[in-house]
C-alpha cells in the first residue's frame, strides 16, 4: 500500500522558516519524481515544486522560487521542503505527491490532482504574526 505521511507544519511568523518532511512507503521511492503542492482555504490547488527521481532536476513555482528548496533522500525514502522567508500568503495545507508513473511527471502551474498518482494527508502551514 502506497503511503505518504507529511510532517513539520506549524504556526510561524512572517519571515520565518519551516522544514516539511514526507515519509514514503509501499513503493520504490527512487523510481518516482515527487512534488509538493498546496491548497489554501477557498483556493484551488497550487503546484509548489517538483524534484526528479535522482534529484538532478528541480522545478519551483514562481510564487515561491528563491524561498523554497525541495530535496529528497532516496535511502531514507523521504522528501523535504525547506520554506524560508515565509509570507502570510504561504498559509495552506501542504501535500507531498507522487508522480503517476516512473517515466513522466508534472512540473508546472498546470498540475492538478489528476496529474499525481498518490498524495498524503497534508501538513498545515500557517504564517501569521
Amino acid at each position: 500500500e502506497v503511503q505518504l505521511v507529511e510532517s513539520g507544519g506549524g504556526l510561524v511568523q512572517p519571515g520565518g522558516s519551516l522544514r516539511l518532511s514526507c515519509a514514503a512507503s509501499g513503493f520504490i521511492f527512487s523510481n518516482y519524481a515527487m512534488s509538493w503542492v498546496r491548497r489554501a482555504p477557498g483556493k484551488e490547488l497550487e503546484w509548489v515544486s517538483t524534484i526528479s527521481r535522482s534529484g538532478d532536476n528541480i522545478y519551483a513555482a514562481d510564487s515561491v522560487k528563491g524561498r523554497v528548496t525541495i530535496s529528497r533522500d532516496n535511502a531514507k525514502k523521504t522528501l523535504y521542503l525547506q520554506l524560508d522567508s515565509l509570507k502570510t500568503e504561504d498559509t495552506a495545507m501542504y501535500y507531498c505527491a507522487r508522480a503517476k508513473n516512473t517515466y513522466d511527471y508534472c512540473s508546472g502551474s498546470w498540475c492538478s490532482w489528476a496529474d499525481f498518482g498518490y498524495w498524503g494527508q497534508g501538513t498545515q502551514v500557517t504564517v501569521s504574526s
